[in-house]
């Protein structure tokens, strides 16, 4: 694959992750809502933002970007999941942009993922 595009594929989940975390840190009352209606609040909202923050920085950095996309796809797997069972689409009228970006995240995890499959052989060999 183009490099360009390695690099892109890894620095837009990446961003998305880490721009998250001011909301789960700050308490922001949309996410405190989205973690009180799964039960999850406050610690739920932590953790998570503590392991999306891991898992960005992981994604930037080439040899430990498949464990960053691996660790994000299990958190928007997560995530995904909340918003089909618990959350709907639409959380308090944002027309479905954190759902929007699970779905995105997830899919350029996975193409992350598909790209290094090589390296995570090599890993479990």
């Amino acid at each position: 694959m183009n490099t360009l595009f390695i690099i892109a594929i890894r620095w837009v989940p990446a961003i998305i992750l880490l721009q998250t975390l001011f909301y789960k840190f700050s308490a922001h009352p949309t996410s405190v809502h989205i973690f009180e209606t799964i039960g999850a609040e406050p610690y739920g909202r932590i953790a998570t933002g503590i392991l999306e923050l891991i898992a960005g920085v992981c994604l930037v950095i080439p040899t430990l970007s498949i464990w960053g996309a691996l660790l994000s796809i299990a958190l928007m797997t997560g995530a995904i999941l909340s918003h089909a069972i618990f959350l709907g689409i639409n959380i308090l009228g944002d027309g479905g942009q954190l759902f929007g970006m699970a779905v995105l995240t997830w899919l350029f995890s996975a193409l992350i993922i598909w790209e290094q499959r090589h390296k995570f052989i090599s890993y479990t060999t």
